[in-house]
């Protein structure tokens, strides 16, 4: 998808790029959905800043973005540390010369459990990452969006049909995902008129990445508190899971595809869709 749309670019008298000169935060972009957002964003000509709490692997991202020719900057941190927001906001700006286009509130895990038996501390966790931390970046990043210069500004929010429709053992992440949902329509009620800020959210479906791998694969993130949190689908369920019976394309989407779809939320291409939902699940729940 993503040659298509710089095909589409191309005939469109975009030749340096859909995002040229644009700067573009990405959270969770170290790795999955994140990392591919981020190398798609600086194929076509956006400053991209990576934001992940694993510095490693941020480094490792923006270092082979920079050398295939791009621009990247490692801002590495913890989404639910508010000092690290300020400075993720006050790096990307510098690092723009004063200036953000666009944000990707992407970062995220899952921390199940069955309604009877979450705690506290499970749904705290899950809230605070999927609804409070976005919140906090879009509020810290305002002044660069709030603004008259004529350019694009651009707010994607990434939810999941678990926020659309709910889904056994993911009450907390439900929940935060249907939040980001409400959260992405206000930007577009508040920044819209004066501004022209769009904001949308994008709900995904049954994508190839960490959380949805088998859990017995071992995955996990280091929560707060040092919790040890697991993350995948057990076996069982990924077994009847992967005869993708409830999805029309018959398959699940690649991390590429996902991004391919912020890609093209982010771009001209879209510039007159904003509050809107797009759901990229090959069909499923349609």
């Amino acid at each position: 998808m993503a040659s298509r749309i710089s095909q589409i670019a191309a005939h469109l008298n975009y030749p340096t790029g859909l995002l040229a000169g644009q700067v573009a935060i990405i959270t969770g972009s170290g790795q999955g959905i994140g990392a591919e957002t981020a190398r798609l964003f600086a194929n076509e000509g956006a400053l991209v800043v990576i934001s992940d709490i694993d510095g490693t692997k941020a480094a490792s991202v923006a270092d082979g973005i920079n050398a295939a020719g791009g621009r990247a900057l490692a801002v590495p941190g913890d989404m639910l540390d508010g000092g690290y927001i300020a400075r993720l906001v006050e790096q990307a700006a510098a690092f723009g010369s004063g200036k953000i286009h666009i944000i990707v509130n992407n970062a995220g895990y899952t921390y199940d459990g069955v309604i009877h038996k979450m705690s506290d501390a499970q749904w705290d966790t899950i809230m605070d990452l999927h609804t409070k931390a976005p919140f906090r970046l879009v509020r810290a990043a305002a002044p660069y969006f709030r603004v008259k210069d004529g350019e694009s500004r651009c707010i994607v929010n990434v939810s999941s049909t678990s926020g659309i429709h709910g889904n056994a053992g993911q009450a907390n992440y439900a929940v935060a995902k249907a939040g980001v949902t409400g959260l992405t329509k206000t930007i577009a009620k508040e920044w819209g008129p004066a501004f022209g800020v769009r904001a949308n959210t994008v709900a995904f479906g049954y994508i190839l990445t960490r959380l949805t791998q088998a859990k017995e694969k071992g995955a996990f993130v280091t929560g707060p508190g040092g919790a040890k949190i697991a993350l995948g689908i057990p076996q069982a369920q990924q077994e009847t899971r992967d005869q993708h019976l409830d999805i029309p394309l018959r398959r699940p989407g690649t991390a590429s595809e996902a991004a391919s779809a912020v890609l093209a939320i982010c771009s001209p291409l879209f510039s007159y869709v904003t509050g809107q939902t797009i759901m990229v699940t090959g069909g499923r729940n349609m």
